[in-house]
């Protein structure tokens, strides 16, 4: 990958973490608008290298790692860049499970979204599948059937990495749920609480939330450092947008719808390219950028309607 694909790829992740975790850093802007700044500077600095070194570099490197068991932690480090060709083989040979459990992930995440989440309606369809959400169990089973179904006749770790892929969202989901609530009980009781306390659990729940930027990564890139240096970006910008300018951002009502269908089209182009095909490295950042540079547009049509939101 040379320098404009790479920088390319960086804006890309950067810009995916950044939409995709604006509903956790307006609940967070919340918590933080009750302690005091001294806190506020922790969390922006310290917090920051907890969020993008301990969760959004160490959690990249840790899936490359056990997915291909034939390289060292140093190797999955430096793959992408590496001139080993027995890394550079094993990886390649690993990347397809890697890539068809994520793209499984992100799938079941999309159609959680389109079924069962509150949300404001930017495509006339999305209220259809709102009425209809009961049928989310159906669909990603008969998905998850047929993913495995075609992966049985290719390889049969393709068809354990989709159902680990549907393992991880059921698991992932239920500890977002978990500390989605628990956040929402933290606002009320803010004040018997020190900030220490409101800064560790706000961690905690940043790492809980993180995991769906880290897989849907993977869509744009193997490689940890740029996955590091993508993320990191974002995660810094979403950082400022908590601290600073989170009541402007709310006013963005599509957003989220934006980069929900980011994952959508993130994850299928990981299973695309888990079962043999060859996506450019372009796709997933000029795509990504495309569909949420729609739904911010959306997004400021929303305002000039509702004047209330400007």
């Amino acid at each position: 990958m040379d320098f404009w694909s790479s920088l390319l790829t960086i804006i890309g992740l950067g810009l995916f973490e950044t939409v995709s975790s604006i509903d956790n850093a307006i609940i967070n802007a919340e918590v933080l608008s009750t302690m005091q700044a001294r806190a506020k500077r922790w969390f922006l600095v310290w917090g920051l290298f907890i969020a993008v070194f301990l969760v959004r570099g160490l959690l990249p490197w840790l899936i490359v790692w056990l997915a291909t068991p034939g390289i060292g932690p140093i190797q999955a480090l430096t793959a992408t860049f590496s001139n080993d060709p027995s890394v550079i083989s094993a990886i390649e040979a690993a990347a397809p499970v890697l890539l068809v459990g994520g793209g499984t992930f992100l799938i079941f995440l999309f159609f959680h979204w389109l079924f069962l989440e509150d949300k404001r309606f930017g495509l006339p369809h999305e209220k259809i599948f709102m009425k209809a959400g009961l049928w989310f169990y159906a669909v990603i089973s008969l998905f998850l059937s047929a993913v495995v179904w075609f992966a049985l006749k290719v390889d049969p770790m393709l068809a354990f990495g989709a159902t680990v892929g549907s393992t991880a969202f059921f698991i992932t989901h239920g500890f977002k749920a978990q500390a989605t609530k628990g956040e929402q009980q933290l606002l009320g009781k803010t004040n018997a609480l020190s900030d220490i306390s409101k800064i560790l659990y706000l961690e905690a729940i940043d790492a809980t939330f993180s995991i769906d930027g880290v897989l849907g990564a993977f869509a744009f890139t193997l490689s940890v450092p740029l996955i590091l240096l993508g993320n990191g970006l974002g995660a810094l910008v979403v950082r400022q947008l908590t601290i600073g300018n989170v009541e402007r951002i709310k006013k963005y009502a599509y957003l989220k719808n934006g980069a929900m269908y980011s994952v959508l089209i993130l994850g299928i182009i990981m299973l695309a390219e888990a079962f043999g095909a060859h996506i450019p490295h372009w796709v997933s950042p000029a795509s990504t950028s495309m569909v949420i540079a729609f739904f911010f547009w959306r997004s400021v049509q929303e305002q000039r309607r509702v004047p209330s939101l400007i």
